[in-house]
C-alpha cells in the first residue's frame, strides 16, 4: 500500500555570509545535517546586488565531499588544482565529487541585469569512497531533460527518473535524486520516492503545499521541507505557480567529522588533511596515496 511522505518539519533559510563576503541564505547546515543524511548543507544564492557576489568564493580544500551547483542565472567561472577551468551558465550543473582532496575557486558573475543565483548543494561520501579520485560531472543545460506531465507540469531531471526519462548525472554512491519542479496554478504532482531514503524540497518561487491540495500554512520561496518516511510525495498549487527542488538519497549512517569544507568520518582523519593542506600534500595522485 502507498504510503504518503508528509512534512516532518518546514524552516525558512536565514541569511549568512560565506566565501570572501558572499551573501546567499542557507536552507540547512551543519547544525541540522544529521537529520538530512547524506546531505549536508545546502544554499540559495541568489541575488541582483553585484556588491553581495562578485569577491567570490577564491581559492580553498575540499575532502570527502561532493559539491553540487545547479545555476539560475548569470555565471560562476571556476577552477582547480588539477588544471581544469570553466563556466557553468544558466541551466547548467556542476557536480564535483572532491574525494581525495581538491583545491578550487568559484567566483561568481551577474547576467546584463546584474542577476545572479542558482544552489549549493553538499553532498557526504561514505568511508569507502573518501579518498576516491577527485572528479567532476558537469552538465550543460541541453543535456538535462525536461518531462512534461499532466496540467503542464514541467520537471528537469539532474539526477534520477521520472517515468521512463533519466537525468544525466549517474553513478554517485548515495544514489540521489535531484529534481525542478514547475507547477501551473491549479495542478497536483505526485513523484515515487524510495522507502527510508531521506527526502526534502526547497520552495523556489511561487506559492504550494506539500499535501493532496493545497493546504495552510502555504509554503513560499526559501522553505525548506523535510519529510517522514514513505513512498511517495505530494504537491499541491493554488491560484499561483508553485516551483521547488525535489531531492532524495541514501543515507550513509556513519559518523561525521566537519569542518569548514573537509568532511571526514574521525577528527584523527580531519587533523590529518588540514595538516597536509598546510604541508603542501593534500592533493594526491591519480592512485590516491
Amino acid at each position: 500500500m502507498s504510503a504518503l511522505r508528509k512534512p516532518r518539519r518546514t524552516t525558512r533559510s536565514q541569511p549568512v555570509i560565506e566565501g570572501a563576503g558572499v551573501h546567499l541564505h542557507r536552507a540547512f547546515g551543519h547544525a541540522e545535517a544529521p537529520g538530512f543524511d547524506p546531505f549536508l548543507l545546502l544554499d540559495d544564492f541568489r541575488s541582483s546586488r553585484p556588491d553581495h557576489y562578485l569577491k567570490g568564493f577564491p581559492w580553498h580544500p575540499h575532502r570527502g565531499m561532493e559539491t553540487i551547483t545547479y545555476m539560475l542565472d548569470g555565471s560562476v567561472v571556476h577552477g582547480d588544482s588539477m588544471g581544469n577551468t570553466g563556466t557553468i551558465g544558466p541551466g547548467d550543473v556542476q557536480w564535483m565529487t572532491a574525494g581525495s582532496g581538491i583545491v578550487h575557486q568559484e567566483m561568481p558573475r551577474g547576467n546584463d541585469a546584474g542577476k545572479m543565483g542558482g544552489f549549493q548543494l553538499w553532498a557526504n561520501l561514505p568511508a569507502s569512497h573518501k579518498m576516491m579520485a577527485p572528479r567532476y560531472q558537469e552538465i550543460p543545460t541541453d543535456r538535462i531533460p525536461e518531462v512534461v506531465l499532466d496540467s503542464g507540469i514541467r520537471v528537469r531531471l539532474v539526477c534520477g527518473r521520472v517515468g521512463s526519462v533519466t537525468g544525466p548525472v549517474t553513478d554517485i554512491v548515495t544514489d540521489p535524486q535531484y529534481l525542478d519542479v514547475s507547477m501551473p496554478p491549479q495542478a497536483h504532482f505526485s513523484h515515487p520516492v524510495i522507502p527510508g531514503y531521506t527526502v526534502l524540497a526547497y520552495v523556489v518561487d511561487g506559492r504550494g503545499s506539500f499535501a493532496e491540495s493545497v493546504a495552510r500554512p502555504v509554503l513560499e520561496s526559501g522553505t525548506l521541507v523535510a519529510f517522514e518516511d514513505g513512498d511517495r510525495v505530494v504537491a499541491a498549487s493554488g491560484d499561483d505557480a508553485f516551483r521547488f527542488l525535489l531531492i532524495s538519497g541514501k543515507p550513509i549512517g556513519e559518523p561525521v567529522a566537519w569542518q569548514g569544507p573537509i568532511v571526514m568520518n574521525t577528527r584523527a582523519e580531519l587533523d590529518q588533511a588540514f595538516m597536509e593542506y598546510r604541508d603542501g600534500a593534500f592533493i594526491k595522485p591519480a592512485d590516491g596515496r
